[in-house]
């Protein structure tokens, strides 16, 4: 079963009259499961491509089908509502609410969502025990370090059930220790099933992905399994 389907995206960016081409002709696809990371040096395009991956933008032309559903040129009402639904965002800058305890940060999706206060509870307790924060789901997103507050943003992903997990340079702001462990979460829950794609730049990251697209001037120059 394909997660994500890509076929022939362009992305163009017109600034005072000059066009600039940021996507050209990306295909590929990903299969339920699978962990891959999208690699390029600063320009090659991989923020663009995250961006239209993750419902934040949508092609110039081209198809984007997320979990059977073409969202190449919906509404961004509609585009909103699948962002929310299909997809788990883990950001570099964590993007917590810094006075609140872990455990309602992790809550915060299922709010929105309308889950019932009990099952909230429940689910986020047991999403933070998956990232090994039992004992901290008390704690404020400021008294926990970085790789924990990157752990609760990992639970806080994981709080729907999303499609796809999407991680925009998870370890960009983390020791070398502390990236370490984030990236063994990631390892384990692409075991478990989940299907991840990461954005990243350093090849010790990408490493423990299974497969590395690379992109270069906005065109994808390898595509291969490790």
């Amino acid at each position: 079963m394909l997660m994500i389907e890509a076929n022939k995206l362009r992305k163009e960016y017109h600034i005072e009259g000059v066009e600039t081409v940021a996507l050209a002709d990306v295909t590929f696809s990903i299969a339920k499961g699978e962990f891959v990371a999208i690699m390029g040096p600063s320009g090659s395009g991989k923020s663009t491509l995250m961006h239209i991956l993750g419902a934040l933008d949508q092609p110039t032309s081209g198809t984007y089908v997320l979990d059977g559903q073409d969202i190449s040129h919906v509404s961004d009402r509609d585009l909103a509502g699948i962002r929310n639904r299909k997809i788990g965002f883990v950001f570099q800058s964590y993007n917590l609410l810094p006075r609140t305890p872990a455990i309602k940060n992790v809550m915060l999706p299922m709010m929105y969502a309308n889950v019932v206060p009990a099952e909230r509870t429940e689910r986020a307790a047991k999403l933070l025990t998956l990232v090994g924060l039992h004992d901290r789901m008390g704690h404020r997103s400021n008294q926990l370090s970085g790789g924990q507050q990157q752990r609760v943003a990992i639970a806080r992903a994981l709080a729907l059930d999303p499609a796809i997990i999407l991680a925009d340079e998870p370890t960009g702001n983390l020791a070398t220790t502390q990236a370490e462990e984030i990236m063994h979460i990631f390892r384990d829950l692409h075991n478990e099933g989940h299907t991840i794609v990461m954005i990243t730049h350093e090849p010790s990251v990408a490493r423990y992905a299974k497969r590395v697209i690379t992109l270069r001037d906005g065109r994808i120059v390898s595509d291969q399994k490790q």
